[in-house]
């Protein structure tokens, strides 16, 4: 193989590995890949022609085309007789040959990481027959690669953590860079790391590329994070290698090497004694450096005066220990209180220990400010008694409050009304004595509770509220009664000593040992002959008849008044009344009807003539009715024209009675159609008051003359009525509209009007009836002038 002058652009080793290669320049074909040839007559068993190995570096700059290799056969004795032809991937595209000498070029820069070799076919053909001399070999062309390809972090930048604290050689993480250089051949993808930032603190291991930790004691609290650079660079490091660079975040996780301190030894606080229980007294808080679980801490009181009016708690969110009231303070019992506090740790790392106990100690001193307090009664409840008997101002009870607070205030004391609305009660307002304000029924209200205000002299805004329960004894001053409405019904056939009611009494008193009541009939019912009373001795009493055989006929009804007497000291008594109705019963003895007969007949009059009484009373009714519908049948028709008249009535109330009397008929025909001759005699069924319509005088005069007449006739009686309704309310028929006879017969003609009405006054009416003055008034400013 001929070498060309681009070899010596190229590096040491690839020269040498041409010199190793040189003795196979002129090596046969592989016989795998070819087979003999044969031609007419004889057979070749020799191989024919041979070609160098061939091998290309990448990336090639020159502008000549790049030497590849050269073809050469046998047969070939240098006379052109022979031409060679190359097929296959990058054949005339990227690799071409001349078909006389058998030289190929590469015209294009190849680059191995994009394709590491070429297939090709090669054959030789006799230039006169274009056969082949040369059966067809395949061959390859490798491209021979270089150091073009920088190391790269393809999972970079990289985050990692590690614990503080951590022994020198802890591993971080590891790091890898890749390069896309053939690793097979010399050093080109060989990568080693080194770290560019980062030291002190932190190493990585050449080959591998794992980060470790270079320095002892490494503190969270100090600095919690690391930025890093690492390189990857091939040829083994070598000058001339190239390099690629990644960065790596390292974060210093927290551990608990640090114990909680409280920033003072000890805490004051000031409190009001008003401040209810569960108020938050004061938050503390012991500084711990660590974070997260590491900082949790817990509280507790060791030790102090406080121990049972107090307790301490931890907020989650912030770790503070918080303080709150579990009793009620007093000034005047005790001014302050001290409190032991501890905080520790409660997740402890034994590895730690040594840097000291993961706990600490405060004292908190808690200060009781005095407060006005209001006045405090001895007793939060009072329970009073009195007889419902007592009189007004009687003494029921006292209560009694003082000022806790060291000044000791007087008290004045006052009745909430708004809980004794019917003012029953009053107080002293300096000794607290409750007396009765009015008289008092037990009935009516057996318990007062009512509130009792106990106001320092000094501040009255300071009050102080009491509650008094005042129970009312009951006396005997109702008297006893029925227990309910008794509906008692003896049976007409009931005989003697049949009860007909039980009854039983109430009494709104409620005596100690319960009620005992005594029944009787009042002394002058005691000898009636129908009734009689039975006391039972059980608070309930019997009514028995005394005789054979009730009649609703001769009494419906009995009254019998019975005496009750309660025992009370003093007894009382009463008189009730109970009714018996007489009934008609059934043979069980249910009673049927309790109405007394309405009508009685003589005892000598029997059913015959009853009957004939009866039908002398119903002819009488028929003749009655026949006799009217024949005189409505035979009155005479009000008009007498062939035709039917209709007439309306007008009924006059302007004077009492008169009933049909009262009522005109007149002929609305006339007032519907002018053009009727009017007859001259006289109507009998109209009244002389407006017979004027029908005098001989007016034949000669138009009709509507006539009608226009009678309403100018009404219209000025009601201008002169002032009590009179406007007569624009009257509505006429047939003449209103357009096209009446009767023309317009309105009485506000804005035009025409020969009313004597003076309209002229609405202009001093004001704005409102500005318009009606123009339209109507007769002044210069007339809207129609």
């Amino acid at each position: 193989m001929k070498l060309g002058k681009v070899e010596f652009c190229h590096f040491l080793q690839i020269l040498a590995l041409f010199l190793c290669l040189s003795g196979m320049n002129q090596a046969e074909l592989s016989r795998s890949r070819s087979k003999p040839y044969f031609q007419s007559g004889k057979t070749r068993t020799k191989r024919s022609w041979v070609w160098n190995q061939f091998f290309v570096l990448e990336e090639y700059m020159g502008t000549d085309p790049l030497y590849v290799g050269k073809l050469h056969s046998d047969v070939d004795k240098g006379d052109g007789s022979i031409k060679y032809i190359l097929s296959g991937e990058g054949a005339s595209s990227i690799f071409i040959i001349d078909e006389n000498t058998g030289d190929i070029h590469a015209t294009k820069r190849l680059d191995r990481e994009e394709q590491a070799y070429y297939t090709l076919r090669a054959q030789a053909l006799d230039r006169l027959t274009n056969k082949p001399v040369e059966p067809e070999s395949e061959f390859v062309i490798k491209i021979q690669d270089i150091n073009d390809n920088e190391p790269k972090f393809l999972d970079g930048p990289y985050t990692a953590g590690v614990p503080e604290m951590s022994p020198v050689g802890t591993s971080v993480v590891q790091v890898t860079a890749t390069d896309a250089d053939d690793p097979t051949y010399g050093n080109s993808a060989r990568v080693v790391y080194s770290i560019l930032q980062g030291q002190p603190y932190f190493s990585v291991e050449p080959k591998t590329g794992v980060i470790k930790t270079a320095l002892p004691n490494m503190d969270r609290e100090a600095k919690d994070q690391y930025l890093l650079v690492i390189q990857a660079k091939d040829m083994v490091g070598q000058n001339g290698g190239l390099s690629g660079t990644t960065s790596v975040t390292v974060t210093l996780t927290d551990v608990n090497d640090n114990p909680p301190r409280f920033p003072r030894r000890s805490y004051q606080y000031n409190v009001p004694e008003s401040l209810p229980v569960a108020s938050v007294v004061a938050r503390i808080k012991a500084a711990d450096a660590d974070v997260g679980p590491n900082a949790e801490m817990e509280y507790k009181i060791v030790d102090g005066d406080g121990l049972g009016v107090f307790k301490i708690s931890v907020d989650k969110d912030t770790q503070e220990g918080i303080i709150t009231i579990q009793k009620e303070l007093d000034f005047e019992a005790k001014t302050s209180y001290t409190l032991r506090i501890e905080a520790a740790n409660m997740h402890v790392d034994p590895r730690f220990l040594s840097l000291g106990p993961f706990s600490d100690m405060t004292t908190v001193k808690i200060i009781v400010e005095d407060v006005d307090e209001p006045p405090v009664f001895t007793s939060r409840l009072y329970s009073m008694v009195v007889s419902e008997a007592a009189k007004v101002g009687t003494i029921i009870g006292t209560v009694a409050a003082h000022d806790p607070d060291a000044s000791n205030s007087p008290v004045r004391y006052s009745i909430d009304r708004n809980t004794d609305l019917e003012r029953y009660f009053n107080i002293d307002a300096n000794s607290g004595v409750i007396t009765t304000a009015k008289s008092l029924d037990r009935e009516t209200n057996a318990v007062h509770n009512i509130t009792v205000l106990a106001m320092e002299s000094q501040n009255p805004a300071q009050i102080g509220r009491g509650y008094v329960a005042i129970t009312i004894l009951d006396i005997n001053d109702n008297a006893p009664e029925f227990a309910m409405e008794y509906e008692t019904t003896v049976c007409e056939n009931a005989q003697p000593g049949q009860v007909i009611q039980k009854i039983s009494a109430i009494d709104k008193d409620d005596p100690p040992n319960g009620h005992q009541f005594y029944f009787s009939l009042t002394p002058e019912a005691a000898n009636n002959h129908n009734f009689t009373l039975q006391d039972n001795k059980d608070n309930t009493a019997t009514v028995l008849t005394r005789r054979n055989g009730f009649r609703r006929q001769e009494q419906s009804v009995f009254y019998l008044p019975i005496f009750i007497v309660d025992s009370g000291s003093p007894s009382l008594s009463s008189t009730n009344t109970l009714t018996i109705r007489v009934c008609d019963c059934d043979a069980d003895g249910i009673a049927q009807t309790c109405n007394a007969e309405a009508y009685i007949l003589p005892a000598g009059l029997s059913t015959g003539a009853l009957i004939a009484i009866l039908a002398c009373v119903l002819t009488l009714l028929v003749l009655v009715l026949l006799i009217v519908t024949m005189r409505r049948r035979k009155k005479e028709p009000l008009i007498f024209d062939e035709e039917r008249d209709i007439r309306e009535n007008i009924v006059r109330y302007d004077d009492e009675g008169g009933g049909e009397e009262d009522t005109e008929a007149f002929d609305m025909a006339a007032l519907r159609n002018l053009n009727i001759i009017r007859d001259t005699k006289t109507r009998r069924d109209v009244t002389p008051e407006i017979q004027f319509l029908s005098r001989p005088t007016f034949k000669s005069i138009p009709d509507n003359v006539i009608f226009r007449e009678f309403i100018w006739e009404r219209l000025k009686e009601a201008d002169v009525d002032p009590c009179a309704p406007p007569y624009d309310s009257l509505q006429t028929y047939a003449f209103e509209g357009n096209g009446s006879v009767a023309e317009s017969l309105s009485s506000l003609d804005s035009i025409s009007s020969n009313s004597d009405q003076n309209y002229d006054y609405l202009s001093d009416w004001g704005p409102r009836f500005k318009r009606l003055a123009d339209m109507y008034g007769t002044g210069p400013d007339c809207l129609y002038s």
